[in-house]
């Protein structure tokens, strides 16, 4: 089901949720949470990926696309780090249907200037574990708390809403995270972001943190996962599923070192899996992706959930003939191409089964019997065993070496 929604001045199709169940197996299909927020912090965090800098026009751009897909919260950058930074963070302030963040130290400066910016929340941050308060913070656990609370409080009496993150809180004595958390709830925090900031978590380490931090205050709570392990994603659907409201992501997963959950891939499975309302239009997703992909210079890997080439792509000939009969046989079921955006691909290579090839033929313009399927099946899994690429053209070769009838003309449409 769709509708339309108005995205300022244009018009586009946004999807209705829907819930899709698992038709069989042992998975259960009852959700431990029913909503899920995004935080998306391409622009910043994902910008603090080595060698990759966003433009200006390119910080719009995104930001434009990011605020048409339902995105909730946009950290639009760091706005004391530069004047072009400043201006793009105000500019998409200004512009954007969702809230707009800015990022800022407990340093008054940082809080002037994000504030200076017209931004709807302001993010604060400060270290917390023993290894960042003496070697990064150089600041000790009482000037620590009397900044956060002080920074804090600030934010507060402007109006704004402020989030604050107590920076390795992985990584931090428990106790002491209990202290800061209820010192600056306190001093009116609205929300409190878990960040896994060196991405040493596991899904079930983390989930027990979140409720930790849940006893602790009454404030929303947010996390912030990075992928040093590869479990950025797992992690942020493990703190949904503990009780946060809502993850931080960026797309395609840039950022610091490894990067972060990837927007794509907790959007996807929080609706698909847990059937949560994300509020996303994720027929958006792939072009989204591809935008950050081309902006920010960082491929998109063929094998990346979601968004990757291979995503919806099938060379196996079992796989790919139960996908042409039931695409639920070898897909997850629950999660299609046409959810992301995407279209589905039967590959021609070494694995591939005589229904791919027929199938291919017949788009091309061939009719072939059964007996000349196998015959170009077996020339296409002998030329795909050199590495060579099954082309179109080189299909139609194979074709016409074998006689088979074929409609000239379409063949020719096929070919270009």
């Amino acid at each position: 089901m769709y509708r339309e929604v108005q995205c300022h001045t244009t018009w586009r199709i946004r999807r209705l949720r829907r819930r899709i169940e698992f038709s069989h197996g042992t998975l259960r299909t009852d959700s431990e949470f029913a909503t899920a927020r995004i935080f998306d912090t391409t622009l910043r965090d994902g910008e603090q990926a080595p060698r990759t800098s966003f433009s200006y026009a390119d910080k719009r751009a995104v930001a434009t696309e990011l605020d048409e897909a339902g995105v909730h919260v946009i950290e639009a950058g760091f706005p004391v780090n530069s004047d072009a930074e400043f201006e793009a963070v105000a500019d998409i302030a200004t512009h954007s249907d969702a809230t707009v963040c800015g990022l800022a130290r407990v340093v008054e400066g940082d809080i002037e200037t994000a504030l200076d910016a017209g931004v709807d929340m302001v993010h604060v941050f400060a270290s917390t574990s023993e290894v960042q308060l003496a070697d990064s913070m150089h600041a000790t656990r009482e000037e620590v708390i009397e900044r956060s609370v002080e920074s804090v409080q600030r934010v507060t009496e402007t109006g704004a809403d402020v989030m604050f993150s107590p920076m390795d809180a992985t990584r931090t004595e428990r106790a002491y995270l209990a202290e800061v958390v209820e010192a600056v709830t306190a001093a009116g925090a609205d929300w409190i972001n878990i960040p896994d900031t060196c991405g040493v978590a596991t899904p079930t380490r983390f989930a027990d943190l979140v409720e930790f931090v849940g006893e602790h205050t009454d404030a929303r709570i947010d996390v912030h996962t990075h992928d040093d392990f590869g479990l950025a994603s797992a992690n942020a659907l493990a703190g949904f599923e503990a009780g946060a409201d809502q993850a931080q992501v960026s797309v395609t997963g840039i950022g610091e070192r490894a990067g972060n959950a990837a927007f794509e891939q907790v959007v996807m499975a929080a609706e698909s899996i847990h059937g949560a309302d994300t509020g996303i239009d994720t027929t958006a997703i792939s072009e989204i992706a591809a935008m950050v992909e081309a902006r920010s210079g960082i491929d998109i890997p063929p094998n990346a959930p979601v968004i990757g080439a291979n995503a919806f792509a099938h060379e196996s000939g079992i796989h790919a003939a139960g996908v042409m009969e039931n695409s639920a046989t070898f897909e997850p079921g629950v999660m299609t191409p046409e959810m992301v955006g995407a279209e589905r691909e039967f590959v021609l290579g070494k694995h591939t089964g005589t229904h791919s090839v027929r199938k291919r033929l017949e788009e091309i313009g061939f009719d072939p019997t059964d007996t000349e399927v196998r015959a170009v099946t077996r020339e296409v899994k002998d030329t795909g065993a050199t590495g060579t690429d099954i082309t179109d053209e080189r299909l139609a070769a194979f074709a016409e070496d074998h006689d088979i009838d074929a409609e000239r003309e379409r063949v020719t449409e096929g070919r270009a």
